[in-house]
């Protein structure tokens, strides 16, 4: 028994080190393996093939709005990053140069792309010449480095895989509806698809993207209570187009600027399933994501018919989940330890005594209750717990951000709640910058957005009592 409980002690209690207890969780459940490459992580077929199953559904979400998917260079020339002005600024200090091309020194460095707003826009000041060129809808899926200096799994590598959206319209009106329109298609599949709610936004200006107009976000609570910037979307308007000459020929044969958008999500987004599902027996992944959903472990496998029927039941199964038969020579308790630890949401065990009763165990892996079922509608009590466990996910994750979130009316409160209630707080703000600045330099929280849903805390700015402008969700986060 002792070999058996092995796996699980490893991972350190939530509660006693949230960190240790994320690292413990992403190396046990084999999620990624740390690289030699200092800051880089390699991903392991159970971390990747979440990402491919985040992947899938999202591109199909994407093409759904008219979005089509190109590939652009890995190398940006430093004269195209250096064409916008704040753009460049804001990712200088992360940026990785190409100095030599083989042992020659190269005429012009080349960025190792930390994204590809440059290289998107000179390609549209290429090929949109009119009107009836627009609207561009563009998406990539690729990797990107920044030069981070501290780096955790899946939260912050110096180089992780994304999708980055980006879009060229005719009109303002256009850009801000599809800059929305793809934060909503975020904040759906989050909630649909990983069971994570979403509090959805806008960025204050300190915090928007390098460059942008205006930056979207959604953010997500982990159960540590630090927020997690979950996906973004920006609008930014025309000052790419004036910066890399974007002009087409409009209805009237006149000339005007394109208007633009850009939006992406990461393998960060791993990091807020594990964060926010996770247990200390290890991961937890909602059935919808689940590159396993079913993991079936015959008992006393070495009993006539038992494999037999384990294999049987799989094949029946496998028209309309993902399933594995664990027919190891491992005991059936390190088995469910095992599948425990990756996170696989339902076990279904079947051994000498359910053959004779015709039926099996479906073990639910959040809660772990135990369902008796004949195998004769073993499909449709499968689907029926895996969307209760789905829905069931989300509430509890809803109903754990919301026990966390809290409001604040005046600075000595929010000092209060901000050390010693970790979670989000929600308090109005007048809008200047320095009070912004203020609130992270004293507490180290940080405005996470300006919710579209806006309540009235207080009549005042939490920081300096001037009249509020705003109520803003603040929060300590990763």
């Amino acid at each position: 028994m002792a070999k058996e409980k092995k796996l699980v002690e490893a991972i350190t209690s939530m509660e006693e080190d949230f960190a240790q207890w994320y690292t413990d969780v992403v190396k046990k459940a084999e999620l990624i393996e740390y690289s030699n490459v200092k800051g880089c992580m390699i991903l392991r077929p159970n971390g990747y093939a979440i990402w491919e199953n985040i992947q899938k559904e999202l591109d199909r979400r994407f093409k759904e709005t008219g979005v089509e998917n190109v590939y652009m260079p890995l190398f940006i020339p430093e004269s195209l990053l250096q064409r916008e002005k704040d753009h460049v600024e804001g990712f200088a200090p992360e940026v990785a140069w190409v100095t030599h091309g083989g042992m020659e020194p190269l005429q012009e460095r080349l960025c190792v792309r930390p994204t590809s707003e440059t290289l998107f826009c000179d390609m549209y000041s290429n090929i949109i010449q009119s009107y009836r060129d627009l609207p561009k809808l563009y998406n990539q899926w690729c990797s990107v480095v920044r030069w981070e200096k501290t780096t955790r799994p899946f939260l912050r590598s110096m180089e992780f895989l994304w999708q980055e959206g980006h879009t060229a319209h005719a009109t303002e009106e256009e850009a801000e509806e599809r800059t929305i329109q793809m934060l909503n298609v975020y904040a759906d599949f989050c909630e649909q698809i990983l069971a994570i709610p979403m509090i959805k936004g806008k960025k204050t200006d300190k915090e928007k993207f390098a460059g942008a107009h205006s930056t979207y976000t959604i953010e997500a609570l982990m159960h540590d209570g630090k927020a997690l910037q979950s996906g973004t979307s920006h609008n930014f308007g025309d000052g790419f187009a004036h910066a890399f000459d974007i002009q087409y020929t409009d209805k009237d044969n006149k000339l005007q600027y394109v208007h633009q958008t850009s939006w992406g999500m990461s393998t960060r987004i791993i990091g807020a399933i594990i964060m926010v599902h996770g247990d200390d027996s290890g991961l937890v992944l909602p059935p919808r994501i689940a590159p396993v959903q079913v993991m079936i472990v015959p008992i006393a496998q070495h009993k006539e018919g038992v494999l037999n029927k384990a294999y049987e039941l799989r094949d029946r199964l496998a028209k309309s989940f993902s399933v594995k038969v664990d027919d190891s020579d491992k005991s059936p308790g390190w088995k469910f330890s095992e599948q425990e630890m990756r996170g696989i949401p339902t076990r279904i065990e079947i051994g000498p005594k359910d053959l004779e009763a015709n039926q099996a165990v479906i073990v639910r892996r959040d809660t772990r209750e135990k369902i008796v079922v004949s195998l004769d509608e073993i499909e449709t009590k499968l689907a029926q717990v895996q969307e209760t466990m789905q829905q069931e996910m989300l509430e509890r994750a809803r109903a754990h951000r919301d026990a966390h979130t809290y409001q604040a009316a005046n600075y000595e409160e929010f000092k209060e709640l901000i050390a010693n209630k970790p979670g989000f707080v929600k308090a109005m703000w007048c809008g200047d910058e320095a009070c912004e600045l203020k609130i992270k330099e004293e507490t180290t929280a940080t405005s996470r957005c300006m919710p579209f849903e806006q309540e009235h805390v207080a009549d005042t700015c939490v920081c300096c009592g001037k009249p509020a402008k705003t109520m803003v969700y603040w929060g300590k986060a990763y």
